[in-house]
């Protein structure tokens, strides 16, 4: 059975707008395959093993870190084509031959759920072992992927073609337009609704699985996470009810949190604390070392699973390159430095652009490597280091940088969800619903930011922690007034959430809070070229990195410059796409200022 996945993974061929991955013969998917449950799983096994690939990642990596303030290029790397491809992403001016601009590895995980939607139901009347159970399981966890993935392709390319029916021959048609964002999230909404009536209850496993395949928790998470996007999408439209959308999103949280702490078992030294209302995360001590280096951690959702032998490819385990690359080593022969780093911002303390305000946030030494050094550029420590985390008093320089885990077996999983983050919409989404400064609504919300805040300092360390009355936001309003609050949990989060691809498509969410006339039902190229000016407010925040961030933040005055353009090469095989208005075309693809 290996066999066939090793063929299946290593056969990819690039095809079309939606460059799908197709197994390389019919009879592999078709006449002689669908007749186990085994032949399911390796399917299913195949679309979460398209995840691991290094293109995903770096994506993630690029698409959602990169584009923010979080990462900046590594002053010491230049030349090669993925320097001039973060270079031109760096600066606001991408061209359509810009590798970050191909969408083909998301792509390519859509077409083997759809190919398992398509096919597993037929392997029931073939094998009386593949139940409707677990036909339904399965089918739930793949339109669970499938819509992270169009997910995430919504929020980078905004305009995507949607496509639901699995390909497994050459000669199908695959002239397919984009849809409108609206439509591809209610499509996905949908799915996770129905998904989650038949995906499996988090507690099934009790080992690597419980995290690294998809359950009800993560079902949650994902349609908590697209109810906060669209509510900020529309949260200016008066034809839009977005405080429904923001009231679902604190629902599915709750629901997250509440399996979450019900689940908990308390270890033998561990003392119940019944004011804690957070029992599931792990304390300051242990936070850390339980995430990122054991993995899977139990406040965990979802992670993409690159630790250990169950992800075998081609005889080979299957090492996070992608994270490898871009944080730590830029090839195996390197320097010990990847092509991207945290900005001076994450080290500095007392100044209006620090990440850190808090003189004893661990987070800022667990995080980057030689904090409070004063330097330009710091080294990424999360999801790097594959030591474990010793206390250190914060206001130290912290650990520094060391090479102690290969290249070539850099086994780290890739976190897509996990608790804190959950948190952190829910208080994100309260806030919101906030109708005046003395709404109760706004102190609950509060207490669950600083909830997360105090775990990242030390026990008997909280003198500087958030308060409510007397805190102010990095831009100056104070917390305990909506607009204040909206920005801070906007900064907790990148506390808390940095360098796991989130920060992006945060300052979206907030950007699209603060503009008018957005037209979600109707794809950029058909909007006759008037578009929502971006919010300055956001734009300052993401060039923020950089020393003259005037020239970066002028370069996005509207909507559509938010978005990647279309690729060059799918524009040439489909031509029902229509391209990113901002890029016209010519000999060479370049955007329009």
């Amino acid at each position: 059975m290996k066999k066939y996945l090793n063929i299946i993974l290593s056969g990819l061929l690039t095809v079309s707008c939606v460059d799908t991955a197709l197994p390389p013969t019919d009879k592999t998917v078709d006449e002689d395959f669908w007749k186990t449950k085994a032949d399911v799983a390796l399917m299913v096994n195949g679309a979460y093993a398209n995840m691991l690939t290094s293109d995903v990642i770096t994506r993630f990596i690029v698409w959602g870190d990169f584009r923010s303030d979080e990462l900046v290029q590594t002053s010491s790397i230049t030349g090669g084509g993925i320097y001039e491809a973060l270079r031109q992403v760096g600066a606001a001016n991408i061209e359509t031959t810009n590798q970050y601009t191909n969408w083909q590895s998301l792509y390519s995980v859509i077409n083997y759920c759809n190919i398992v939607i398509k096919k597993a139901g037929d392997v029931m009347g073939e094998d009386p072992n593949y139940t409707q159970g677990d036909y339904l399981n399965d089918i739930a966890q793949m339109k669970t992927l499938r819509s992270l993935c169009y997910f995430y392709l919504v929020r980078v390319f905004r305009d995507v073609p949607y496509v639901t029916e699995g390909y497994m021959e050459n000669s199908q048609e695959m002239s397919i337009p984009q849809s409108a964002p609206e439509v591809v999230l209610n499509g996905c909404i949908a799915d996770l609704l129905e998904a989650a009536n038949h995906i499996m209850d988090p507690t099934a496993y009790d080992d690597w699985k419980s995290k690294g395949w998809l359950n009800r928790d993560a079902v949650y998470a994902l349609l908590a996470d697209i109810y906060l996007w669209k509510a900020s999408v529309h949260h200016n439209d008066p034809n839009y009810n977005s405080a429904a959308d923001y009231q679902r999103c604190i629902e599915y949280c709750d629901l997250v949190i509440n399996s979450k702490n019900s689940s908990h078992r308390y270890g033998p030294m561990e003392i119940i604390d019944a004011n804690n209302p957070y029992p599931a995360l792990a304390k300051y001590e242990n936070d850390y070392n339980n995430l990122f280096i054991t993995q899977n951690d139990e406040e965990s959702i979802f992670e993409l699973q690159f630790n250990g032998s169950e992800n075998v490819v081609n005889n080979k385990e299957m090492g996070n390159s992608g994270l490898c690359s871009m944080l730590y080593k830029y090839n195996s022969n390197s320097a010990n430095y990847g092509y991207l780093r945290a900005p001076q911002m994450f080290g500095t303390q007392g100044t209006s652009n620090a990440v850190f305000p808090q003189q004893y946030d661990g987070r800022k030494i667990k995080y980057i490597f030689a904090a409070n050094t004063d330097a330009e550029q710091y080294d990424v420590r999360k999801m790097i280091t594959p030591s474990t985390f010793s206390y250190t008093a914060p206001t130290g320089n912290g650990q520094s940088r060391i090479a102690d885990r290969s290249n070539e077996r850099f086994a780290q999983n890739y976190i897509i969800y996990r608790m804190t983050d959950v948190m952190l919409m829910k208080a994100e989404a309260m806030g919101q619903l906030v109708v005046a400064d003395d709404d109760i609504r706004l102190r609950q919300a509060y207490n669950i930011v600083k909830a997360v805040n105090d775990r990242a300092h030390p026990e008997g360390l909280l003198s500087d922690s958030l308060r409510f009355t007397a805190s102010k936001s990095v831009q100056g309003n104070q917390i305990n007034t909506k607009a204040g609050f909206e920005e801070l949990v906007l900064e907790e989060r990148l506390r808390e959430l940095c360098f796991e691809g989130k920060r992006w498509y945060d300052l979206l969410r907030y950007n699209y809070r603060h503009t008018t006339g957005v037209n979600y039902n109707v794809i950029l190229a058909d909007q006759g070229g008037t578009f929502p000016t971006n919010y300055r407010q956001m734009l300052t925040l993401m060039a923020r990195k950089i020393d003259s961030p005037d020239a970066l933040i002028s370069k996005m005055p509207t909507e559509p410059y938010l978005y990647m353009p279309i690729r060059e090469g799918e524009l040439e095989v489909n031509p029902a796409l229509k391209q990113n208005p901002v890029y016209s075309s010519s000999d060479k693809w370049e955007k329009n200022y």
